[in-house]
């Protein structure tokens, strides 16, 4: 197997520090380094549909909510882990874009629903393809098996950060 930047690294930190297993920062940075590529790769088929990565995580967070697909500002709020501020930039851009609308909540007086628009529903539908052809392609230097055990190995170390 052909080596990487982060062997180099390693190696160099064999060399400086032959007492630390320094193995843990192979993991550690070329996960960083994947994950700087992957959200390259992401920004840019989301960008296809005039969309960023936090304007298409709302339009994929309501379309997998199922119909309506309308969910709360703080549903929304709590599935991104995004700031109140945040949430409201996004939602103000895409309802100018016609892709969501506010509507009163039915069950609070004082609140309101986000609500995706036929437009939105169409424009996400398409993106969402496009974003999973794209993962696909990520990925193919991986075999199913490969990648089943991956997405395995990292679900058990986000739990850890997680619990």
């Amino acid at each position: 197997m052909n080596a990487d930047p982060v062997d180099a690294i390693l190696a160099q930190w064999q060399r400086e520090r032959p007492d630390l297993d320094a193995s843990p920062m192979g993991v550690i940075g070329r996960m960083a380094r994947l994950s700087k590529h992957l959200e390259r790769s992401v920004q840019a088929t989301v960008a296809e549909f005039e969309l960023n990565l936090g304007e298409f995580d709302v339009l994929a967070t309501l379309r997998r909510s199922g119909h309506p697909y309308q969910l709360s500002p703080t549903d929304l709020f709590n599935a991104m882990m995004v700031s109140s501020g945040t949430m409201t930039h996004r939602i103000d851009r895409l309802e100018r874009a016609e892709w969501v609308k506010r509507i009163p909540d039915p069950n609070d007086r004082r609140g309101t629903l986000i609500l995706m628009t036929n437009e939105g529903l169409s424009l996400i539908d398409r993106a969402v393809a496009a974003h999973v052809a794209n993962a696909h392609h990520m990925l193919r230097a991986l075999e199913t098996s490969e990648r089943e055990m991956l997405a395995l190995l990292l679900r058990k170390l986000l739990i850890s950060f997680e619990e």
